[in-house]
């Protein structure tokens, strides 16, 4: 499940940031990174003035890293192409599916609450008075202008682009980035890429463009090829079926293990299949789009929480009052710490919730780390104790 948290973000214009040297491909040590970071925070308790300390990381696009566990990236080698958001190079294709259209930003201000429209409507010049639908519908009238559309994108997609996080569905965060410029599935695409194993099911509410940048960065292997990561091919029928409630997509490898497992499958599913679904509460002007709900999948309909991330996001919010007058180092180095204090609270839950429903049965761990409850007396038949949680034990105690 992909987050994103824009309220804890650093007020950085693009001055401050330093460019990358001419030959960055985009590629950063993860563990050096963060080394050096908290080399700077003990630093900083030595010194009398930070231009004195000789580990200061400032932001910039070529020495910025992520955080992904060590059993779910591939290397300590992780990507972050962020610089190209300032000097793109990008194919008409993905310009198309990854710009902030009129659409996405109208389907962003329907999400807010009434006192956060009307004050955008006293930034933009809009009629501020009247009930939220009167105000949403003349800041709808207004996006086509230029200038209308501006500030909008500013009040949703700060110049510093917050925090992007991908979390399992029992609330677990895997890996973390710090946004540089404004979100885009791009910062998405570079987390999932340095993986060990891209997860059979992705879900975002801007899945065409995760599709297609996963897609334009790995073009030798093509990781959302079947069906760009929809559930079936787009033809009418299958969205007409879709849109009726009358199609059913079954991945009975969410629930078992194929007994034959693709080329490159993913080692606890089997599968190579990857697909980019939405929740259903999400809204897209797209009829193919229709074929990403999850409500398709009956091993997934009802079962994957879209709550467990607003729950993250408003722990997070409430850290941002102080994060935000910190120097981008610092609020990088505290809200790892926050996260790593969530899980091990979270996993601390899982842990006990897990130890309820065993009973008597025996609670180990398979070959990946999963939770597994083993009768006694029978070695023969391991059984994963709940499909939904797909959590190492050891990644829980880390970011």
């Amino acid at each position: 499940m992909m987050g994103f948290h824009k309220h804890s973000a650093s007020l950085l214009s693009e001055n401050d940031i330093e460019e990358p040297p001419e030959n960055f491909k985009g590629e950063v040590n993860l563990e050096t990174f963060w080394e050096t970071l908290s080399k700077e925070m003990i630093c900083q308790g030595l010194v009398t003035d930070d231009s004195q300390n000789p580990f200061t990381v400032p932001p910039n696009y070529h020495f910025w890293a992520p955080w992904i566990g060590k059993k779910t990236r591939q290397s300590d080698t992780v990507l972050n192409t962020e610089f190209e958001k300032v000097c793109p190079s990008k194919s008409a294709m993905e310009i198309s599916e990854v710009a902030v259209t009129e659409e996405r930003l109208t389907e962003e201000l329907f999400r807010q609450k009434a006192d956060v429209i009307r004050s955008l409507c006293n930034d933009c010049g809009v009629d501020s008075t009247g009930s939220r639908t009167d105000l949403l519908l003349r800041l709808a009238n207004n996006v086509k202008s230029r200038e209308t559309f501006g500030k909008i994108c500013a009040k949703f997609w700060s110049t510093s682009g917050g925090w992007g996080f991908i979390m399992c569905p029992c609330g677990i965060v895997y890996s973390l980035k710090c946004n540089l410029r404004a979100e885009s599935p791009q910062d998405f695409a570079d987390l999932l890429l340095s993986w060990q194993h891209i997860p059979n099911v992705i879900v975002y509410d801007f899945a065409q463009g995760l599709a297609t940048h996963m897609n334009l960065k790995a073009s030798e292997k093509m990781p959302i090829s079947r069906f760009e990561g929809r559930l079936m091919e787009p033809t009418q029928h299958n969205i007409e079926q879709a849109k009726c409630g009358q199609l059913k997509v079954s991945l009975p490898w969410l629930e078992e293990k194929l007994p034959m497992a693709d080329p490159h499958g993913h080692p606890v599913t089997g599968s190579s299949d990857h697909y980019i679904l939405y929740q259903d509460s999400i809204r897209t002007d797209s009829e193919e789009d229709a074929l990403r709900k999850l409500a398709l999948v009956p091993q997934l309909d009802g079962k994957v929480n879209g709550g467990t991330a607003k729950q993250l996001l408003a722990k997070l919010k409430e850290n941002c009052c102080f994060l935000n007058m910190s120097l981008p180092s610092i609020h990088l180095f505290q809200m790892r710490n926050f996260i790593h204090h969530y899980n091990e609270k979270e996993a601390q839950k899982i842990s006990t919730r897990l130890a309820q429903s065993c009973e008597s049965s025996l609670m180990q761990t398979d070959g990946f780390d999963q939770a597994v409850s083993e009768n006694p007396g029978d070695t023969k038949n391991t059984d994963v104790i709940d499909d939904s949680i797909l959590t190492s034990l050891e990644e829980l105690s880390s970011p």
